[in-house]
């Protein structure tokens, strides 16, 4: 916890630093202006001199326009200090979730990347703030030094005070702030798995159970942050008493020194002044301990995740030029026992799975989310759980079936892929779908692709892929959103535009497996076949069962 926080905090020490430096300037200034109004009274009562009365309105009109630009300047490298740590904290994590975080839902995951690390940035607003407090709060007890010993040692003694009850009522909200963080992140979690779910709940009538799972969430989250709230609203409350009290103490020694003749009429004034510029250093020591308290909780939450073991062991090896020879030997994962499975330099294979899990269970030993319990998985005879995860990508890209898109136009998701552009816009005949749309390729899509339909979403998808152009490539179940004439043409460019480089399609489409060079059928998570298209079409009933159904 201490570690995010210090990082967040030395990352952005210059702004930080420069935001402290003239929120200090900006407090000073605010603490001198009472004292030159005292000035102004003292020197129109006893001396009425017009010039050194103007000349003292002229010094408070520059102390003015130096707070003022002070406080500008102040607020705004406190904010993009702000601003860019909780960025530099989502990158981490974004790193950190990229190699897998088992135990959290993704959408808990989401929470703590936006949420926790807005907190955790926020500290750097909290701390030049909490500096150019304190500087107020001395330059204003200096001040009223100057004007009474008494008043000053009064401020002197009761600033430790006040902070040391900040600190210990702030406790039960930085706990409250911890498990209302906790509670949102498992509803955002929740929201976000059953929102992609929702067509498979619908299928099996679970909709009912899922929105009672979600609402119960949802009221946990919602009881968390009203107790949070209640406890700021604890802080806040206890803190403006307890200041409320010590500023009018200060006014009532303040009052009877001025009838005693011990201090001046201004300098009444600027003692009465003094007082209420210190009702702000004061009460802000409150808000500042609450950015505390929720900045620590949330840093905690985030090293939780920095901190787990990934998902699988990294590796550290580089790969040499890669030839494409993919082999899967004797591998058990998931549903898939004892697999060997080879595709050799340049070969265009299908992998046929009659329970879909084995399929997904084969995607997720290539793209390597896990390693085998048992068996290797090599390239080029390389073991893939040695090579380093960058280099694993760009060598061996494995295209999902629910490849998401990003907000943008049609042609940036593709030319996101990598440098084949125009060819595999025409290999995944996205020019039939630039015809539909209203703008072409440049028509915005929205986020995960939702404003396409399925088919035209797949088709952009797979042009992503094939635009990438890696040395190996697998993809998964590309054309099932697509009619049977649409397959045929997408087969057809995926072998054009793959030609010399090894290419793994898993699916049941008949038009995908007829333009392999040869097919493979995993049946009970075993190889149960394998050979041509036409020959398994012909030979094996099961086989004939799953893709011509």
């Amino acid at each position: 916890m201490n570690t995010v926080l210090r990082d967040a905090v030395s990352g952005q020490w210059r702004t930080v630093s420069a935001a402290s430096v003239l929120g200090a300037a900006h407090q000073a200034g605010e603490a001198a202006v009472p004292l030159l109004i005292g000035v102004v009274i003292d020197e129109a009562v006893r001396t009425g001199a017009t010039g050194r009365l103007a000349w003292w309105i002229g010094v408070l009109a520059l102390v003015f326009v130096v707070l003022s630009l002070s406080f500008r300047f102040s607020l705004r490298c406190g904010e993009a200090a702000s601003h860019r740590a909780a960025h530099a904290v989502r990158t981490r994590l974004a790193c950190r979730v990229l190699s897998g975080v088992r135990g959290r839902l993704s959408g808990e995951l989401a929470g703590i990347a936006t949420g926790d690390a807005q907190r955790v940035g926020a500290v750097n607003l909290a701390l030049p703030t909490a500096f150019a407090a304190v500087v107020g709060l001395l330059v204003g007890a200096v001040a009223l030094l100057r004007v009474s010993a008494v008043l000053g040692l009064l401020i002197l003694v009761a600033a430790p005070l006040l902070l040391t009850a900040a600190h210990f009522l702030g406790k039960p909200l930085e706990r409250r702030s911890d498990a209302e963080q906790d509670r949102a992140a498992m509803a955002s979690g929740v929201a976000a798995d059953l929102v992609a779910g929702l067509r498979a709940l619908k299928g099996i009538g679970a909709e009912d159970t899922a929105a009672a799972r979600y609402r119960e969430t949802s009221r946990s989250s919602m009881a968390a942050a009203v107790r949070a709230a209640r406890a700021r609203a604890w802080l806040d409350g206890s803190m403006l008493t307890l200041t409320g009290i010590f500023l009018a103490i200060v006014a009532l020694v303040g009052g009877q020194l001025a009838i005693a003749g011990d201090i001046t009429v201004g300098q009444l004034v600027a003692a009465v002044g003094l007082a209420q510029f210190l009702l702000w250093p004061l009460t802000v020591f409150s808000w500042v301990n609450g950015m505390f308290a929720q900045g620590r909780a949330s840093a905690a939450r985030i090293a939780e995740v920095l901190a787990a073991p990934p998902a699988v062991p990294p590796g550290t090896a580089h790969l040499p030029a890669i030839a494409g020879h993919v082999e899967l030997r004797g591998v058990t994962s998931g549903t898939l026992r004892d697999v060997t499975v080879v595709a050799r330099p340049g070969e265009l294979i299908g992998v046929v799975a009659r329970d879909p899990a084995d399929a997904l269970s084969l995607l997720a030993v290539l793209s390597r989310d896990v390693d085998p319990t048992a068996g290797t998985v090599t390239l080029d005879g390389i073991l893939l759980s040695t090579v380093d995860a960058a280099e694993l990508r760009a060598a061996l890209l494995v295209a999902a079936h629910d490849a998401e898109l990003f907000e943008g136009s049609v042609l940036a998701n593709v030319r996101d892929g990598g440098s084949r552009v125009a060819e595999a816009l025409a290999a995944a005949r996205v020019d039939d779908v630039a015809r539909a749309l209203p703008d072409g390729l440049d028509t915005t899509i929205t986020a995960r692709g939702r404003s396409l339909s399925g088919g035209q979403r797949q088709r952009v998808a797979l042009a992503r892929a094939l635009a990438a152009d890696p040395p190996v490539l697998v993809v998964h179940d590309p054309t099932t959103a697509v009619d049977a004439v649409t397959e045929v043409a997408l087969a057809e460019g995926i072998r054009r535009l793959r030609a010399g480089a090894t290419t793994i399609v898993v699916a049941t489409g008949p038009a995908l497996l007829a333009a392999a060079d040869r097919v493979i059928f995993l049946d009970t998570g075993r190889v149960a076949a394998s050979g041509t298209h036409a020959d398994l079409v012909t030979s094996d009933d099961d086989y004939r069962a799953v893709v011509l159904s």
